[in-house]
C-alpha cells in the first residue's frame, strides 16, 4: 500500500487587496487583540471568492478555500484550472514560500520547487558560478552539483560559454540553464509550475522527456501545474481540478480534464469575444454555429460545424494571413486551415467570414481551436489558444456502437477495392 507523502487539511489562504495588513490601525490592533487571546482573526469571516471577472465589494479575496486532499508516494499529480483558480497559491504553500491562513499542510520528505525558472541566478556571474549558487538555493550540496555539473552543462547545451556571463546570454540559453539545474535536483517531492514551455521546440521536448524520467524511472512524488492538457495527460495517473479556489474535482487525469473543458462550456465559454486590446491586429470574435446559424457548443457526428470569426485591423495590410487549427482535448492539432486576409470578401478594416467544418469525419469527443494572424517571417499579431470548447456526440458514426473505445480524432470511409 502506498504511503501518503502529503496531506492537505482544510486549506485556505485569504489575502487583502491592494495594501499589506489590514488597510487601518485600527483594525490591526483588533486583529492583534483577538490573536493575543487565542481567538480567531475577525477578518477571516469576511471575503469573496476569487472571481477576477466581476467586480468585488470587499477587500479580502480567498485565494484558496477549505482545500482537501492527499498525494502518495510516487504519485504524479496534476492540477488543473483557470488562470486565478488558485494554482499556484496553492503550489507556494506546499513549496513553503507562503504561508496558509488556515488549515495545515503535512509534508514527508524533501521539497524542490520549479516554480519561477531562473530566480537566483545573478547577471555578472558566469554560467559555472550560477549553476552551483542556484543548486544552493533549490537545496543541492556542493558535492551534489559537481557530482551533476557535467550532465546539467550537457542537458542545457551551452558547454562554449559556460565560464561566459549569463547577462550575455539569449533569453533561450538563460532559460535552458536554469531549468537545466532544476530539473538535476534529488528530492524526494518535486513541485512543477509551467516551467516546462522554456527554451526552443527541441528543448522543450527534452525537458518533456526529462520529466517523464523523473516521474517514471526514479518514482519521486510530483505536483504538477500547465495550462497544456497533452503534457499534463502524458505526466499525470491523476489529477485536481481548482475553480475559483476550490477544489471540483479528483480523480484519474482524463476524467479531471474532460470535467475541466465542460465546465468551461458551462460557463458561456465557449464563444470568443474581445473588444479591445493593445494589438496592432486581433481577432476580435469566434463563435460556433450549427448549419441554421445557432451559436452551440454540441455538434452531432453527421453535423457540419461553422466557425464564425471576426477580425480587426487598423489599416490595410498585405501579407497577412489567418490560421484556425482544431485542437484535441489534450491540445494536439488535428488540422489547420490558412486563409490569406486579402482574400476575404469586403474592403472594410473588420473582415468578417465563416469557417466550414465538413460532417461525419470528426470523431466523437472534446475539441477546441487554436487561431493565430500572423505574417510570416515578420511577427505574429494574435494567438489565441484552446478557445471555443465544443463537443461531438456520436450520432450515427461507424463506431457508434464501440461506445467509450478510442478510435482516434477523425472517421475516414475509405472504400473498399477489389485488387488490381
Amino acid at each position: 500500500m502506498s504511503q501518503t507523502i502529503i496531506e492537505i487539511d482544510n486549506l485556505s489562504k485569504q489575502y487583502r487587496l491592494g495594501l499589506t495588513g489590514t488597510g487601518s490601525l485600527a483594525h490591526d490592533v483588533n486583529r492583534w487583540w483577538h490573536l493575543v487571546r487565542g481567538k480567531e482573526d475577525p477578518y477571516l469571516s469576511v471575503g469573496e471568492k476569487n472571481d477576477r471577472t466581476t467586480k468585488g465589494v470587499s477587500n479580502y479575496v480567498w485565494a484558496l478555500r477549505d482545500i482537501n486532499f492527499s498525494v502518495n508516494q510516487g504519485e504524479v499529480l496534476g492540477i488543473i484550472g483557470k488562470n486565478g483558480a488558485g494554482k499556484s497559491t496553492l503550489l507556494k504553500i506546499l513549496s513553503r514560500t507562503t504561508a496558509p491562513t488556515l488549515g495545515r499542510v503535512k509534508i514527508k520528505g524533501r521539497v524542490a520547487s520549479l516554480l519561477e525558472v531562473g530566480t537566483g541566478f545573478h547577471p555578472e556571474l558566469s554560467g559555472r558560478d550560477n549553476i552551483f549558487l542556484n543548486g544552493a538555493i533549490l537545496g543541492m550540496t556542493r558535492n551534489e552539483i559537481r557530482r551533476k555539473f557535467d550532465e546539467i552543462v550537457d542537458f542545457a547545451g551551452v558547454e562554449r560559454y559556460i565560464d561566459t556571463p549569463v547577462k550575455r546570454y539569449s533569453s533561450g540559453m538563460y532559460v535552458r540553464l536554469a531549468f537545466a539545474v532544476a530539473a538535476h535536483l534529488e528530492p524526494e517531492i518535486l513541485i512543477v509550475d509551467e516551467v516546462l514551455a522554456v527554451g526552443d521546440a527541441d528543448f522543450q521536448k527534452k525537458c518533456l522527456g526529462k520529466m517523464k524520467d523523473v516521474t517514471a524511472n526514479q518514482g519521486r512524488t510530483v505536483l504538477f501545474v500547465s495550462h497544456q492538457m497533452g503534457t499534463i495527460a502524458q505526466l499525470c495517473t491523476h489529477s485536481v481540478l481548482l475553480v475559483q479556489g476550490k477544489v471540483a474535482d479528483v480523480g484519474v487525469t482524463g476524467k479531471i480534464i474532460e470535467s475541466y473543458l465542460v465546465s468551461r462550456k458551462e460557463s458561456n465559454e465557449f464563444t470568443y469575444s474581445k473588444t479591445s486590446v493593445d494589438k496592432k491586429i486581433y481577432i476580435s470574435e469566434v463563435v460556433p454555429l450549427n448549419s441554421r446559424g445557432i451559436p452551440t457548443d454540441n455538434f452531432g457526428f453527421d453535423e457540419s460545424i461553422y466557425l464564425s470569426c471576426q477580425l480587426e485591423m487598423p489599416e490595410k495590410d498585405s501579407g497577412i494571413q489567418v490560421s484556425i487549427t482544431l485542437q484535441d482535448k489534450f491540445g494536439y492539432f488535428i488540422s489547420t486551415t490558412v486563409q490569406d486576409m486579402s482574400d476575404l470578401p469586403g474592403d472594410s478594416l473588420r473582415k468578417k467570414f465563416l469557417v466550414r467544418l465538413p460532417a461525419s469525419i470528426i470523431a466523437p469527443n472534446i475539441y477546441s481551436f487554436r487561431i493565430a494572424i500572423y505574417k510570416i517571417g515578420v511577427d505574429i499579431y494574435d494567438l489565441q489558444e484552446n478557445i471555443c470548447p465544443i463537443r461531438v456526440s456520436d450520432t450515427g458514426s461507424p463506431m457508434a456502437k464501440m461506445e467509450g473505445v478510442n478510435y482516434g480524432q477523425v472517421i475516414l470511409d475509405f472504400k473498399i477495392l477489389e485488387p488490381q
